[in-house]
């Protein structure tokens, strides 16, 4: 009895776990996004580019992204790559975040609006 009870609560467990890896998260609000913008135009670009087209570290302009996995993308941004200048992301965005980044890279990013609302 009790070894088919403990099959059944290991399968719902990793069911659970399969279930909350695979679910998207809410995207950014608008002002995020607008944050995420200034955040890849300013400190990536400070390696990448300010236009994305390459510098100490490669392009991030769609036709240079194009055939790479979203998901390894977003890990990229998150865990950065040892042994490499780029840094890991995690303390600064979430997954959600860096999914929103890459889906713009990958479709061409936006510029930075220097005056959101308005004069300052």
């Amino acid at each position: 009895m009790v070894r088919p009870l403990f099959i059944h609560l290991s399968l719902l467990l990793a069911l659970t776990a399969v279930a909350v890896g695979t679910a998207r998260a809410e995207a950014p609000s608008a002002a995020q996004q607008q944050e995420l913008v200034r955040l890849v135009r300013q400190d990536c670009g400070s390696c990448h580019g300010m236009t994305l087209k390459g510098g100490l570290g490669p392009a991030l302009l769609p036709a240079d992204l194009a055939g790479k996995p979203a998901e390894s993308l977003v890990a990229t941004i998150l865990q950065g790559r040892p042994g490499t200048a780029m840094p890991g992301w995690s303390r600064f965005m979430t997954e959600a975040d860096a999914e929103w980044v890459v889906a713009r890279l990958q479709s061409g990013f936006p510029p930075v609006a220097l005056h959101q609302g308005g004069a300052r």
